[in-house]
């Protein structure tokens, strides 16, 4: 039953996958103190190159974007060189692997970056303190100004630049898990009453935004976007959501992504406002190529291949257990349970 996960999958012209199993991205807080992955890393991704496509932890845009320990940047010219260890490493193992994107927004912590404000849509502050980091507490953001949401969108773009050029095959935009892209997205965390609030299509501006001049500068068949319809991490869910994703999709479908990618833990949870799963929502407005993700088996994820819910799968922690996932998988062996002491080691 789980042929249909090792079928050749083609994305678009330009880019063919060996299967439909995707490494999901996992933050591992492996990168070293200036931000700069680590030959570790690179032999960490070279050993999962059997994924059709590796998705990279979230990697920051730029400094004030970071809200976890050790977390990597593609904003200057040592991560960059850092990137391209990991790429080389992938693609000599035969894989294909996208940088994910991300500005933690509201979640970023001044610690990290030096001092100086936190940027969100609103002044709406996440209660708790910083994972991995306890003695960290969350500060209330500053609104970002019309100015300063151009040249994050700017900033974007540019980290897609400096991903090409460190030799990543595509881009995945983070804009789902309650980080910035998806503060703009929710109104728990979108108070504003300018052209970046208030309504679906305000709301959704800044995510149009930031997928299409990523797009412009790449290409659109080596951009990708994750979003989160339901909010269920750092997020309170509005029943006004609904309306925000309802526009946001219909526009995603006009536009020509190398695949949209649910953003979600475990996929069976369901939102009242969304009438079920956050997957099932999207698969209703979103006919292209799709990404499932949350707690699937090997025969769980064919199964639902098979009956069109989504094209491809994610798998997360399965894969931090199992570098030899695929291989496993194909060959019904037993995998290793995860567990979370292996987060203290790149294996």
């Amino acid at each position: 039953m789980s042929d249909i996960l090792f079928h050749p999958f083609r994305l678009n012209a330009q880019i063919e996958l060996n299967n439909r199993i995707l490494m999901a991205p996992l933050t591992r807080c492996m990168a070293d103190d200036d931000l700069v992955p680590t030959a570790d890393m690179a032999a960490y991704y070279a050993r999962r190159a059997d994924a059709g496509l590796i998705i990279s932890e979230a990697t920051i845009i730029r400094p004030d974007g970071q809200g976890y320990p050790n977390t990597p940047g593609l904003y200057n010219a040592a991560q960059i060189e850092g990137w391209k260890q990991v790429t080389g490493a992938v693609h000599r193992a035969g894989g294909k692997i996208f940088a994910q994107l991300w500005h933690t927004g509201r979640v970023a912590h001044p610690h990290f970056f030096g001092g100086g404000d936190v940027l969100a849509p609103s002044a709406e502050k996440v209660e708790g303190t910083v994972p991995r980091r306890r003695d960290l507490t969350y500060v209330t953001p500053k609104p970002a100004s019309v100015e300063e949401i151009h040249q994050l969108v700017e900033d974007y773009a540019q980290a897609a630049a400096n991903a090409i050029e460190a030799g990543f095959d595509g881009v995945e935009i983070h804009g789902a898990n309650g980080y910035l892209i998806d503060q703009f997205l929710h109104h728990d965390s979108n108070k504003r009453t300018d052209e970046y609030g208030g309504t679906p299509e305000n709301m959704s501006r800044f995510a149009l935004q930031v997928t299409d001049a990523i797009a412009a500068r790449i290409g659109w068949e080596k951009t990708a976007l994750r979003i989160s319809p339901g909010a269920y991490f750092n997020m309170q869910g509005d029943a006004r959501d609904r309306q925000v994703f309802d526009y946001l999709l219909g526009e995603l479908q006009n536009r020509e992504l190398a695949y949209l990618h649910i953003g979600i833990f475990d996929d069976s949870m369901e939102f009242d406002y969304l009438g079920g799963r956050a997957s099932a929502y999207v698969r209703q407005r979103y006919n292209k190529t799709l990404v499932g993700v949350g707690g699937f088996s090997a025969p769980e994820a064919a199964k639902a291949i098979g009956d069109d819910k989504f094209d491809l799968i994610a798998i997360g922690r399965p894969f931090i257990a199992n570098p030899d996932y695929v291989a496993k998988v194909r060959k019904q062996e037993n995998l290793v349970e995860y567990s979370d002491d292996m987060l203290a080691t790149l294996v």
